[in-house]
């Protein structure tokens, strides 16, 4: 999958719980997280946050990034 075609990682950083840290997804995991954050009514770290305190918890091994991804397979939204 080329980039052009969303399978190059997009890196963003957030302030989580007030810790800075880098992440990076392709662009439709972004883009679906945006989508489950405006669901729930809270912003992306505060949705990524969420994510990462069940990660370390349940999955302290796996990645965060990894974490995000399965979250937001597991829960996407059905598309008009």
């Amino acid at each position: 999958m080329t980039e052009e075609e969303g399978g190059g990682l997009i890196k963003r950083s957030l302030t989580i719980k007030g810790r800075r840290t880098s992440i990076a997804l392709e662009q439709q995991f972004w883009d679906e997280l945006w989508r489950l954050a405006q669901l729930r009514g809270k912003s992306v770290p505060g949705l990524i946050a969420e994510i990462e305190q069940r990660r370390a918890a349940e999955t302290p091994d796996a990645s965060l990034a990894s974490s995000l991804r399965v979250f937001a397979l597991l829960h996407r939204t059905p598309r008009p």
